[in-house]
């Protein structure tokens, strides 16, 4: 059954675009800013999509679940403890490699997702192209990029959120291979 309303948490790195995503999709007017640690406690908004009631969280950057700032704590604690229906983790497209270790953070803890590349436009102006389908196929996780501040690709973000809050789709497990895999068996004996 279909729930009325889906919390989705926006997640990521800071400086990557969440709130500016928060702002279009919410009609909010967050402060965004070019600047880590801007966003330093939540934002909360609602919106309409397909007939539901879409609850959204803008969460203060976040690099790693082990982490020591008010701002990531405000964010891992929100993730683990409220467990929202889908976590859209935004990433930005210049820099995807150093985004992409929160993202596998996210799969191993088996959190309902969706990943957002944002600002592919400024990626490509860099030379730098991503295939969304590669990369989907890669994480078993679905994949969207968009321009939020031009707005581009976010209902297809939104309908993909939809997807997996409905099918309660978990990411793929990450196999690291045999060896690294017996150790870790080892340790957790």
């Amino acid at each position: 059954m279909k729930k009325s309303e889906i919390t989705v948490a926006l997640a990521g790195n800071a400086n990557v675009g969440k709130s500016v995503i928060f702002n279009q999709l919410t009609g909010s007017n967050q402060i965004v800013g070019n600047w880590p640690g801007k966003t330093v406690e939540r934002a909360e908004g609602y919106l309409k999509f397909q007939g539901r009631d879409i609850h959204i969280i803008d969460l203060p950057g976040i690099y790693s679940f082990s982490t020591y700032s008010m701002e990531e704590i405000v964010s891992r604690d929100f993730i683990i403890n409220e467990g929202p229906d889908v976590v859209i983790n935004v990433l930005d497209a210049s820099v995807l490699e150093r985004n992409l270790f929160f993202t596998l953070q996210l799969m191993e803890m088996e959190v309902p997702m969706v990943i957002c590349i944002n600002q592919v436009d400024m990626a490509r102006q860099k030379g730098i192209t991503i295939d969304d389908e590669k990369l989907e196929k890669v994480l078993g996780v679905p994949v969207v990029s968009t321009v939020a501040v031009k707005g581009r690709g976010l209902q297809e973000l939104l309908r993909k959120t939809v997807e997996v809050a409905d099918k309660k789709t978990l990411p793929r497990i990450i196999e690291y291979g045999e060896e690294i895999e017996t150790r870790i068996g080892k340790l957790m004996d």
